[in-house]
């Protein structure tokens, strides 16, 4: 896919999009194993990587993405629920192997195999859960073309710099739907250098001053490289429960938290003397933003987040939403997952939500909820 400073309007999908993007970000491998509606991302990778596997199940291609990691390789997949459910416990594994990898999980109607051709936006408590011991992997999700082609390279960037998996949150339509766009909006992206560790001695889990271990890959040819999924020291040889293990475990919880402020994206959009702010993210935030460009019109001020980095939870969403009397949080879901995140199982009164199953949610009714 060529992208040049004319304009260049072209017909496209969020999937093809998302493929060039992570290629271009030093994505290298992609293994996958088919599933609606995750199946143009297998199509297109299979054509535009180095490297295509295509894997006979879900969690043998989390186990051969954990082996390409580790010999030095920056592998992506793509699934939807049912196939990422399969993928959990590799998941933890690669998490606990400090792994970098990308999964772009495209959301579909559930629970268990739902509609596969129904969007959703009903993943997201699920990853919030998914490492045993509560810890976090960064959550990204984009909005609209430009930004998803951004943060689908800053997905695969923040795997390699952190050492960690990686989640690329999308959904149905975005993935899916092809609509005209003109390439040359879209913004150059450059891969992420690797640097190798120099010296002699090489320790898998040392850490450095920025609490993230040197990478070295397996069969490097000049020094040993130990990985553990198990509670293990700096070394990688497996611990029961001493200083140093448990030190360890402590530093990948600090981990994706102490850098968060390297991946936290988000888009605010503000107006003076506006008490209510609306909050989206993904798919649902193309309706936010005509429902406040047409309540602005109406002469109501009203303010506008959308959030692109989901987990860890960055505090600026807490400075931002404590502005306003009145917060409305739109998302395709009717378990207000995004707004319980952030708040808690028991909302606060000045906190509404909006939500939707089966259906994309409708500007007018986000417009409604703000006019109450």
């Amino acid at each position: 896919m060529q992208v040049k400073n004319d304009s260049q309007m072209v017909i496209i999908d969020g999937s093809r999009l998302v493929t060039e993007a992570m290629a271009r970000a030093g994505a290298d491998a992609f293994i996958g194993y088919p599933i609606t509606p995750a199946n143009l991302l297998y199509q297109y990778a299979g054509r535009r990587l180095p490297l295509m596997l295509p894997a006979p199940d879900e969690i043998t291609t989390l186990q051969w993405m954990s082996g390409l990691a580790a010999a030095g390789r920056i592998p992506v997949t793509a699934t939807s629920f049912p196939g990422f459910a399969l993928m959990i416990e590799s998941v933890n594994m690669a998490f606990m192997m400090e792994l970098p990898m990308v999964i772009v999980l495209v959301q579909r109607l559930g629970p268990a195999t739902g509609t596969a051709t129904c969007g959703a936006q009903g993943d997201l408590a699920l990853l919030r859960g998914m490492i045993s011991g509560g810890h976090q992997v960064p959550v990204l999700c984009g909005d609209g073309f430009k930004d998803t082609w951004n943060l689908a390279a800053e997905a695969v960037h923040t795997a390699v710099r952190l050492r960690t998996p990686v989640i690329f949150l999308t959904s149905k339509e975005e993935m899916m739907t092809r609509r005209s766009f003109d390439l040359s909006l879209l913004d150059d992206i450059s891969p992420f250098e690797r640097h190798s560790p120099g010296g002699t001695e090489y320790k898998t889990y040392e850490p450095g001053k920025d609490g993230i271990p040197a990478f070295l890959p397996v069969a490097n040819g000049s020094r040993q490289v130990r990985l553990n999924a198990s509670t293990h020291d700096r070394e990688g040889i497996l611990r029961h429960s001493t200083s140093e293990a448990l030190a360890n475990t402590r530093r990948l919880e600090d981990k994706a938290k102490h850098h968060l402020e390297s991946y936290t994206c988000y888009q605010y959009d503000s107006q003076d003397d506006a008490a209510t702010l609306v909050v989206s993210y993904g798919i649902t935030a193309a309706a936010a933003r005509e429902a406040v460009s047409g309540i602005r019109e109406s002469g109501k001020n009203v303010s506008l987040l959308v959030a692109g980095t989901l987990l860890p939870l960055p505090d600026i969403y807490y400075v931002i939403t404590g502005k306003y009397e009145r917060v409305v949080i739109t998302e395709e879901n009717i378990n207000a997952q995004f707004a319980r995140l952030m708040f808690g199982e028991k909302l606060p009164e000045r906190v509404r939500t909006v939500g939707a199953l089966g259906k994309m949610i409708a500007p007018g009714e986000i417009t409604r909820e703000v006019l109450l």
